[in-house]
């Protein structure tokens, strides 16, 4: 699936284009300072001239990770599949953030291992109810890994033909952050103690332990693994899916805003892979979570908000969507200095 879908490179002279729009505009040069990269970065994102921030829609995967056996979170497996349904009752923070910024959701069971009633809304992976423990063997077959990565760009290419412009990544997993500093460590090199945070709520020795479980796992693979080898050995479904989501939005030019920790580790993965999909990513904000910090610089990434949140579910995404349209409607609408008779600066 990675190699099959075709990602269109970035048109040749498109940022510059589009910055020489901007600078047409009523209004000094640079004056409206990152909106005007992120104008930029949209473009690019969506391979145009003329890039669209509505319709947005978020994504919220939700799976569990046999590495919870192990005591990694301060939370218990069975959270991942309640959160789901208060998902689709629309009381959490998601659906508020969304609800606010007029963003469509769709809920995923990529792979919770809990029982999950038929419900309205509801989309299911249906490949396994959990990964396995990654501290004892592999999370995932490889043919589970395809699965999820090909579940996932086979949601963000649907949502594309349905016109969407912008996919939001969230995702719910209890365990999630063990896994995604797995991943990190084993794709990107990073020290993979930096990486393990508190999470959902770990006190100091709660981390401490973590860290030695993380230990204990990731020498079970160690040195640095091929993207679709470290979802195997580490898991998880959501991670996967997510991966296979932002591959896919870029196949289709639709942007990708990358949310916290989580999601950032499945950006990572992608990229791992398919380096060309980097245009396609607009990443949102700088998660509390200390190792969200270390990904971040490690991509050489400055997000567009830092409001010290860590939940994840795609929150910090939804709040960056308002910013998105506003930086589209300037490039769409606001008015040159040909167009409304101002004069431009003169020469000295």
């Amino acid at each position: 699936m990675l190699e099959a879908l075709t990602i269109p490179p970035v048109p040749e002279g498109l940022a510059a284009r589009i910055a020489a729009r901007i600078d047409a505009k009523t209004k000094p040069p640079g004056s409206l300072g990152r909106i005007e990269d992120l104008a930029i970065a949209l473009g690019l994102a969506q391979r145009r001239d003329d890039p669209e921030a509505d319709p947005a829609e978020l994504m919220i995967f939700a799976a569990d990770h046999g590495i919870v056996a192990e005591g990694v979170s301060a939370w218990p497996a069975e959270v991942t599949a309640q959160m789901v349904l208060n998902f689709l009752g629309g009381g959490a923070a998601a659906n508020v953030f969304a609800r606010a910024a007029g963003v469509g959701v769709q809920v995923i069971d990529a792979g919770v291992a809990s029982d999950l009633p038929v419900a309205p809304g509801l989309v299911r992976a249906g490949i396994r109810r959990g990964t396995r423990n990654a501290a004892a063997e592999d999370a995932l077959s490889p043919a589970e890994v395809e699965a999820a990565l090909e579940f996932g760009a086979a949601l963000a290419r649907d949502a594309a033909a349905r016109g969407v412009r912008v996919i939001a990544l969230g995702e719910m997993g209890i365990g999630n952050t063990s896994t995604a500093a797995l991943l990190a460590h084993a794709v990107e090199g990073l020290p993979l103690a930096p990486l393990a945070g508190p999470g959902a709520g770990l006190d100091a020795p709660g981390v401490t332990r973590k860290i030695a479980i993380l230990e204990r796992a990731a020498a079970r693979r160690p040195g640095r693994l091929a993207p679709l080898d470290a979802l195997a050995a580490f898991g998880g479904f959501e991670i996967a899916a997510m991966a296979g989501a932002l591959i896919g939005a870029a196949s289709a030019g639709v942007a990708v805003l990358v949310d916290g920790y989580i999601s950032t580790a499945a950006a990572m993965v992608a990229l791992a892979a398919r380096p060309e999909a980097r245009a396609s990513c607009l990443f949102a904000h700088r998660s509390h979570e200390p190792g969200h910090r270390l990904m971040l610089a490690h991509l050489g990434v400055d997000p567009l908000l830092d409001l010290d949140m860590r939940l994840g579910e795609g929150t910090g995404a939804l709040l960056a969507v308002p910013i998105v349209r506003a930086a589209a409607r300037m490039l769409a609408e606001m008015a040159t200095f040909e167009s409304a008779g101002v004069s431009g600066r003169g020469g000295a």
